[in-house]
């Protein structure tokens, strides 16, 4: 079992950033692929981001691609979302997951999910 827990959402103007994290707890960290993923109102959740166990491999959506970046700290037991140039398209609910090895964009493939984290950009 693995708790995940996101903090750092806010609301922030166009153009600016924030960092997103994910303090996971119980089973053993360095062992899950991680990814975050977003959820605006009456839409679905969308794949955002994934970085493998170990940290070298990370995927981006498109949408997010040169803008984001994650990372990962399995000392800290920690993921983070850096979120840089934000739109107000990138207006959501944003979860942390997690799952074995193989990585997926897939959110049904996801065994594990924090409570999430709402960001706010404004126009």
């Amino acid at each position: 079992q693995v708790q995940l827990v996101e903090s750092g959402g806010g609301l922030v103007q166009a153009g600016g950033s924030l960092r997103l994290s994910c303090a996971a707890s119980g089973r053993t960290f360095s062992s899950y692929a991680m990814a975050w993923f977003r959820q605006a109102p009456g839409k679905e959740r969308d794949f955002v981001a994934l970085i493998s166990w170990s940290g070298i491999s990370t995927y981006y959506a498109d949408s997010v691609k040169g803008r984001f970046t994650i990372s990962r700290d399995n000392v800290k037991n920690t993921v983070y979302l850096q979120m840089n140039s934000l739109k107000p398209e990138d207006t959501a609910v944003y979860y942390c997951a997690a799952k074995g090895v193989v990585l997926t964009t897939s959110p049904f493939e996801y065994d594990y999910w924090g409570q999430g984290t709402q960001v706010t950009v404004s126009s």
